[in-house]
């Protein structure tokens, strides 16, 4: 159990900004921090669903409520999946090739492309967020607890740009047959109760298995394989199109209503 709680906050430190009690970063809590990183995504899920209530009992406007939404995942993860978007966005849109794709990756400076790609991703959420009918709480739990699960299983299965770097820390101390089981699974189950929730759910699992799809060949032709900041980009990209798949299918419902 020590080491199960150990391995929680490690991952909580790690990939949030939460308070958490400091665990040691060594072989027994690495092992299996990735089985761990889809709760950040439950928190998260968890805090949304929160505000959105809060917002809805108070009648407050849809833009507010809309900010909050779009802030809340990145006030929780501390942007450090952000992070990582913004420096792949720079990498991609220099045309380069990998091995100077990769040393853009290590840039700490944020790029002019990056900088566009952050405004039109929180353009994109804003908007998405503030025109969605209605939350569906638990859909959103599954889902941020999904996207995870698969940001996890890439690092554990698909092959690495370098033996450098977080994604190889994590993937070098991992027992990674066993994660990718773990993780694969959990994966599928979670897609299969989005799906019960219906059309809204059903979109956001698809939405989601077609980024991972597209992600490992991207990642190998224009990287030679995934990183850490890659990771991030995935993990941003799938809940944005999760996000766009909720609500598009939130607006056609009436339309497969009169189908069925």
């Amino acid at each position: 159990m020590k080491t199960v709680l150990g391995t929680v906050a490690a991952a909580f430190s790690m990939f949030s900004a939460l308070p958490v009690p400091q665990a040691p970063w060594d072989e027994r809590h690495m092992r299996w921090m990735l089985a761990a990183f889809p709760l950040i995504g439950l928190v998260t899920g968890a805090a949304c669903w929160a505000w959105w209530a809060l917002c809805s009992a108070l009648a407050l406007p849809a833009i507010l409520r809309g900010a909050g939404l779009c802030l809340l995942p990145v006030l929780i993860t501390g942007g450090v999946h952000l992070d990582g978007y913004a420096d792949t966005c720079d990498a991609l849109a220099s045309h380069a090739p990998p091995e100077r794709r990769q040393e853009i990756l290590k840039d700490p400076r944020l790029g002019a492309f990056a900088a566009i790609r952050l405004c039109c991703y929180f353009l994109a959420s804003f908007a998405l967020w503030t025109a969605m009918p209605r939350f569906d709480g638990p859909a959103f739990l599954l889902a941020l607890c999904m996207s995870r699960a698969l940001s996890g299983l890439a690092i554990a299965a698909f092959p690495l740009a370098r033996n450098s770097g977080l994604a190889h820390t994590f993937a070098a101390a991992a027992d990674r047959k066993k994660l990718r089981s773990l993780l694969a699974a959990l994966s599928i189950l979670l897609a299969a109760m989005l799906c019960l929730r219906g059309i809204g759910g059903t979109a956001m699992a698809a939405a989601a298995f077609c980024v991972f799809l597209y992600y490992r060949p991207m990642a190998r032709r224009n990287f030679g394989g995934i990183s850490g900041d890659l990771a991030g980009w995935f993990l941003q990209t799938a809940e944005l199109w999760m996000l766009g798949a909720a609500c598009t299918a939130q607006y056609l419902e009436p339309f497969f209503r009169r189908l069925l």
